[in-house]
């Protein structure tokens, strides 16, 4: 987040797209509902009528994979409007003229036609974005997980810049991140193109650096990215791999192709708190300690590292991260010897400036957010407050459709995500009994109007399939989905979303595209009609 959550509560105008902000991170959520009691108007644009709609002034319930043709009409009304940040604009950007141009063809009747969004909506929102100079817009993954993934970032940022509502109080472009310590670990450099604190590994000054403070040569271009990783271990190239708290099984598209590229590995590792999907494949299992069971510290999604204190001893044998990870490292032949993740953070920032000032005794009972350059700053609640290190670029986006879309044998379209009760790949929440008898059973959203089509029943069993596979799940009739959309929740192995989800990948940053692909319904006695027939001709 550019921004702090404390700030949201002193927002205008809360624009949410691409989040199910109420279940799926309903701390931020409750924030957002003070602000609206304040009287803040709050924007909400998703496929599905998600439970912060009851809030919204404005929803706007758009078909998946349509937000850049969304995102640049409601530019085009801003400037039409005459409502655009014209001192910010002139100080502190750069090819306006040129992004502006772009826009002339996304006028709201052409994004009504993409999006299915009334144009009226589009104006209303626009209008509302537009004219405030409190706003924020809050994402997650429903607008990361395309293969115009980066596009939709960057028609988002358009749009923050075309208004100015970024480096002041109360504004900002905030993704909300989706599971605990997720903003750490990017931090850390869990990336394949950078070192810690998001340092370019194909610079060779910064190479340098990294490499007299660890005392080996590094190399010169970027590792695989996780997706790529699983495309190599098919084809062969990629013969071991080491997987730390991640449940690919479930959580990659595309399931098979996973189990394949998993089972033609020479060796997999797998270290967890629990034997996963994806553990039991794996050759070697290390058991890991939870986070109530270790020490160390944790970023959240303001950038706020915090403390973690063990409260428990970790179970039988299993151990706190640092401790296996410094003992394979010796074992490799490079002597790690952190006496304890204090000196982590202490050699982080010595080689991060942002962090340079974040010590265990500053963050003993409440974090700090980065930048913290130096021991006596507070901390750094919205960034860029003191300006942009260059001009900032409008760069103009071009809308195209997604990888997959619809035809006569897959005629719906499927997103995926989270619900309130359970968690990811539900290797936790699946295991927790109150949970499991409220929300344990896998279920597909579908519109009444398109179950009576179908000739479906609410409740009844149905076979879902797409190109890459098929589950058998119930149906639950909602108008919380249009007509022609269905969704999926990610948690139930059993009839695991990402069996069907497609494995395109956005070309820049290699994210696979869950919230979109084409689907087939029939119920369970239909489909089983129709292999008896073609199994016997």
């Amino acid at each position: 987040m550019t921004n702090s959550i404390r700030e949201i509560e002193g927002m205008e105008v809360i624009f949410i797209i691409g989040s199910n902000t109420k279940e799926t991170h309903p701390v931020i959520a409750n924030r957002m509902i003070k602000a609206y009691r304040k009287g803040a108007k709050i924007i909400v644009a998703d496929p599905r009528t998600v439970p912060m709609v009851k809030f919204a002034e404005v929803f706007l319930k758009l078909r998946p994979g349509t937000d850049i043709a969304l995102l640049n009409s409601m530019a085009h009304v801003i400037v039409k409007e005459g409502l655009q940040n014209d001192a910010f604009i002139r100080e502190k950007t750069e090819g306006f003229e040129a992004w502006k141009n772009s826009l002339e063809e996304f006028t709201p009747a052409k994004a009504e036609q993409i999006t299915g969004v009334p144009k009226a909506d589009i104006i209303k929102a626009a209008k509302m974005y537009g004219g405030s100079r409190k706003a924020g817009i809050f994402y997650t993954m429903g607008i990361t997980q395309h293969t115009c993934g980066t596009d939709n970032v960057r028609t988002i940022a358009n749009l923050a810049t075309l208004t100015g509502n970024i480096g002041r109080e109360f504004t900002g472009v905030n993704p909300l991140r989706g599971q605990n310590n997720v903003q750490g670990a990017s931090d850390a450099a869990c990336l394949p193109n950078v070192y810690p604190g998001y340092q370019k590994v194909d610079l060779p000054e910064v190479r340098r650096k990294f490499e007299q403070a660890w005392g080996v040569p590094l190399p010169p271009k970027r590792g695989l990215y996780a997706t790529e990783m699983m495309n190599a271990a098919v084809d062969g190239s990629l013969k071991a791999l080491y997987i730390m708290g991640e449940n690919p099984i479930l959580t990659d598209p595309n399931q098979h192709h996973t189990i394949k590229a998993l089972e033609n590995l020479e060796f997999l590792v797998v270290q967890d708190i629990f034997m996963t999907e994806t553990a039991r494949h794996a050759h070697v299992v290390l058991p890991a300690a939870c986070s109530f069971e270790k020490e160390g510290t944790f970023s959240n999604t303001e950038r706020r590292v915090q403390r973690v204190r063990r409260a428990v001893s970790p179970p039988g044998e299993a151990r706190d991260d640092l401790s296996i990870i410094m003992e394979l490292s010796t074992a490799m032949g490079y002597p790690m010897d952190y006496r304890s993740p204090e000196q982590v953070l202490e050699e982080f920032g010595r080689l991060w400036p942002a962090l340079a000032g974040i010590t265990y005794d500053r963050i003993k009972s409440r974090g700090i957010a980065w930048p913290c350059p130096t021991k006596d700053h507070p901390g750094t609640e919205f960034l860029y407050k003191d300006g942009f290190a260059k001009k900032v670029p409008f760069v103009p986006i071009a809308y195209n459709p997604p990888d997959e879309v619809v035809c006569e044998n897959y005629p719906f379209v499927l997103t995926t995500g989270r619900n309130l009760f359970q968690y990811h790949s539900g290797s936790m929440s699946r295991r927790v009994g109150a949970i499991e008898e409220h929300a344990g059973e896998a279920y597909v959203e579908l519109n009444p109007a398109d179950g009576g089509k179908l000739g479906i029943a609410n409740g009844e069993m149905v076979k879902v399939s797409s190109r890459r596979g098929d589950v058998e799940i119930k149906a639950r009739f909602t108008r919380r989905v249009s007509e022609g959309t269905v969704f999926i929740p990610m948690h139930y192995r059993e009839a695991a979303a990402n069996v069907l989800t497609n494995d395109a990948l956005d070309p820049d940053v290699m994210i696979p595209e869950f919230k979109v692909c084409a689907v087939e319904i029939v119920p369970l006695e239909k489909k089983a009609a129709k292999e008896v027939t073609a199994s016997a001709k």
